[in-house]
């Protein structure tokens, strides 16, 4: 029987370890920078460190924090997340809400956030609700990891106007 534990713990894919209840708080110099939480986190494929990627099925919260100023700076919140830890590159599916410092909200399907080059990207459909009242939607979405330069392609808006043309 022990055997045969080694054998299928040595297959490609198998989860290793299940972690229920994650509050995770990353620092750097002793500032919080991350505060991740999700009820139940699956690793995947831990014999190659490149290819290791983490699962949290049941929904994900990342709250980001100004190393400055500790002050809470965006959230990530998806019904899914992965993290294909090899390439820093997370991964979030189903319903996206991010909101950053200003208080916009960006809603997708799909969002990319490489911590290694402090983007984030989405390919699918991406709403954007100003705390101004206005609306971009855009097919492809990309900026900085703070959501305060962001790019659509293929975009359109409702934007409001005031009666002396300023926004």
């Amino acid at each position: 029987m022990n055997k045969v534990k080694e054998i299928s713990s040595n297959e490609v894919g198998t989860i290793v370890e299940p972690t229920t209840g994650v509050d995770l708080i990353m620092s750097d110099s002793a500032k919080v920078t991350i505060h991740l939480t999700a009820p139940l986190i699956l690793q995947y494929n831990p014999q190659n460190p490149k290819t290791t990627y983490k699962v949290a099925p049941k929904g994900i919260k990342i709250i980001h924090y100004d190393k400055l100023t500790q002050k809470q700076d965006g959230t990530i919140i998806a019904d899914t997340g992965i993290l294909h830890a090899g390439e820093k590159l997370y991964e979030f599916r189903k319903n996206v809400v991010a909101t950053n410092a200003q208080g916009d909200v960006y809603k997708s399907d799909e969002l990319f956030w490489n911590s290694a080059t402090k983007k984030v990207y989405s390919h699918k459909n991406v709403e954007v609700f100003m705390k101004s009242g206005n609306v971009m939607n855009g097919d492809d979405f990309e900026s900085d990891d703070t959501f305060l330069h962001p790019s659509l392609r293929k975009s359109t808006g409702v934007f409001h106007v005031d009666e002396n043309g300023a926004q």
